[in-house]
């Protein structure tokens, strides 16, 4: 065995078999403290399983999950169930096999206790409403930061003397930090117009658990003030991009700044144009009309003489006028079509009206580039330069009363605007104060246990026995006391030796054992008659020796 391990051992033997125990006692009591305690404070963190349930439903739940094995806890309002990360998922379908939770909120669990015998088409309707109700409630509830959600649905109602159809309509109230409500409210609206049919996203009303309107009406985000904004800041993003990407070969990315103000008009247009073509033209009808006409005409007349007035007498007629006429007539009409074209444009995109165009490049750079011709002409010459070089990539237009202006100034060293702030000391602190928190407590409870439990017993055990101490030593006097019988108390401590200083180790074991007076007391009161057995023996013993 190598002398470091005999020395251990050796020193280990010298402390006797009462200290060795009571050295082992204490250690395994400082084993016992800093185990219950890292336990204790790295408990799994837990997530929540269900929340708005009722009494019966988080009773139900917990029975279940404690069979099961699975750690549970519920929140202070007693309506949330939370178990340990990680086993949502085998809860939620330990449950579902259960069929829990049976709220009042369910979804379309409603179907399976909805018997068919006596049941009219109103109730199919409501059970279905009220079902689609629940699936949607539970599926806003699992959007972080909502913590609980209420809908109301509004189905159209078909009528066989209603010309006009009611259009389906919604309202939800959810309950959330005011800012995970006001960034979920739009969100909330789409997936309810999504999920019922025939439903528009403005028709959804959604309110907070204070009364607050949250999301109604028209979407904000279609307005044409917020359209216009937003084609904007695209154009003048797009034309940022283009200088930057002009001039960071050259300048290097952190020489130069560029800033594009654009007006757009986001005005939808919509042209309509007929072109006709005379050049080009086709028949469309002929229409031709032949007419012949030819009269005779013919007159004769009885000449006025006396044999007219003459009885029985007959008159001669004399042949009169004659006339004949004779026409022909013909007539064509012919319809020609003319070539047009008609044009129809509608028109909903955009169009730069005018565009402001800033640039400012750091001088000690172009200093730096010219070298020693880095004279105020040279470099104004270059600036010009650049200048020709952002018209190219923005598409300026000087008819359109564009304006462009590129400038070299001095540029203060650490400052750089494009950057993102990281966040600061304390933001990192509070995102991590719950696992600084637990390991700060068991650092504490380890300084605790060492400094007051081993640092003493070790003072105890190092310090060495007094040699003026005269007398015999503790295990004789222990051996010299009577022993009692094994069902009577233990043996009692040995008496204080005349001229001996208490140490720490009989201030310990003192309090781990009373003086013989007092267990002799209580062993009197305890049981009279076995405590006189005892002393009897006792005094026999010494007779006898």
């Amino acid at each position: 065995m190598p002398e470091q391990l005999q020395s251990i051992v050796a020193n280990f033997r010298s402390f006797g078999p009462r200290r060795l125990a009571i050295l082992g006692g204490i250690a395994a009591l400082v084993l016992a403290v800093v185990g219950v305690a890292s336990v204790y404070l790295n408990r799994p963190a837990y997530e929540t399983l269900y929340v708005g349930l009722e009494r019966s439903d988080v009773n139900q739940i917990g029975m279940v999950l404690g069979e099961a094995g699975i750690g549970f806890d519920v929140a202070s309002d007693g309506t949330t169930v939370l178990v340990p990360a990680g086993q949502t998922a085998q809860a939620r379908m330990l449950l579902a096999e259960k069929g829990l939770p049976t709220s009042a909120n369910a979804g379309y669990e409603l179907f399976d206790n909805v018997g068919s015998l006596g049941l009219t088409s109103f109730m199919q309707q409501v059970t279905r409403v009220r079902a689609l109700e629940g699936e949607i409630a539970r599926t806003i509830q699992s959007i972080t930061g909502i913590k609980a959600a209420r809908v109301h649905i509004v189905m159209s109602e078909r009528a066989n003397f209603r010309r006009d159809e009611q259009k389906p309509s919604a309202s939800v109230v959810i309950r959330a930090s005011s800012l995970d409500a006001d960034k979920s409210a739009m969100s909330i609206r789409h997936l309810v117009a999504a999920a019922v049919p025939g439903l528009d996203a403005e028709r959804v009303t959604v309110l907070d658990s204070s009364g607050n309107l949250l999301a109604a009406g028209d979407d904000p985000n279609n307005s044409s003030a917020a359209r216009s904004i937003g084609v904007e800041r695209t154009v003048e993003t797009q034309i940022e991009d283009n200088i930057r990407r002009a001039l960071a070969a050259y300048l290097g990315p952190d020489n130069f700044r560029a800033s594009v103000k654009a007006d757009v008009n986001t005005d939808s247009r919509q042209t309509e144009e007929t072109i006709f073509d005379p050049e080009s033209r086709v028949e469309r009808s002929v229409q031709v009309v032949r007419a012949n006409e030819n009269s005779n005409q013919k007159q004769s007349a009885t000449p006025a003489t006396v044999e007219q007035n003459l009885p029985d007498a007959e008159a001669t007629a004399t042949d009169g006028p004659q006339s004949t006429s004779a026409s022909d007539r013909k007539e064509e009409i012919t319809n020609y079509e003319m070539n047009s074209k008609r044009i129809a444009t509608v028109s909903n995109g955009y169009s730069v009206t005018k565009m402001s165009i800033a640039v400012v490049v750091n001088q000690q750079r172009l200093a730096t580039i010219l070298g020693k011709d880095a004279t105020p002409e040279a470099i104004a010459a270059r600036v010009a330069d650049i200048q020709k070089m952002v018209i190219s990539a923005t598409g300026f237009d000087e008819k359109r009363g564009d304006l462009i202006n590129v400038s070299a100034v001095e540029f203060i060293d650490g400052l750089d605007g494009v950057e993102i702030a990281s966040p600061g000391v304390l933001a990192s602190v509070g995102q991590h104060a719950g696992t600084l928190i637990n390991a700060a407590a068991f650092i504490v409870v380890v300084f605790l246990v060492a400094f007051f439990g081993l640092r003493p017993l070790a003072t105890a055990l190092s310090k060495p026995v007094p040699a003026a101490i005269a007398g015999p030593s503790f295990d004789e006097v222990q051996r010299s006391l009577p022993t009692p019988d094994a069902g009577s108390a233990t043996a009692e401590a040995p008496p204080a030796l005349p001229g001996a200083r208490p140490t720490a180790i009989d201030d310990l074991r003192n309090k781990l054992r009373p003086a013989p007076q007092d267990r002799l007391a209580r062993m009197v009161d305890i049981n009279e008659e076995r405590t006189a057995l005892i002393l009897r023996k006792w005094a026999a013993q010494e007779v006898a020796a």
